[in-house]
């Protein structure tokens, strides 16, 4: 599932980094290289609106990922995290250790 959901973002991720950079940010771009102020090639009517529609579409689609994804994917029980300053592990002191030699024991 994990793998699923990583590719199809880093697909989507790439593709809306090529949408992006295909735009000119003067609004000539791609549709005034196909035949500079024309606005009807091929059926299509502007490009300039194609290129809008797809970033949209790709931003939408790519935090609609990320946020299934955040829900979708299982996450083992036994690696949470504690808090900070909750300290878990046990303390010892120092009285716990007698000085005393191992043979000089009075009770026997």
């Amino acid at each position: 599932m994990y793998a699923l959901f990583a590719t199809l973002i880093i697909i989507c991720s790439i593709l809306l980094v090529l949408i992006i950079l295909i735009q000119n940010p003067k609004g000539g771009g791609l549709s005034s290289s196909f035949g500079g102020g024309a606005s009807q090639m091929m059926g299509v009517k502007k490009t300039n609106d194609f290129l809008e529609k797809a970033t949209w579409t790709l931003a939408i689609s790519l935090i609609g990922l990320i946020l299934v994804s955040n829900f979708a994917i299982e996450r083992p029980e036994d690696n949470l995290q504690t808090t900070k300053g909750d300290n878990t592990e046990s303390t010892f002191t120092t009285e716990d250790f007698s000085t005393e030699p191992l043979g000089s024991s009075d009770s026997l």
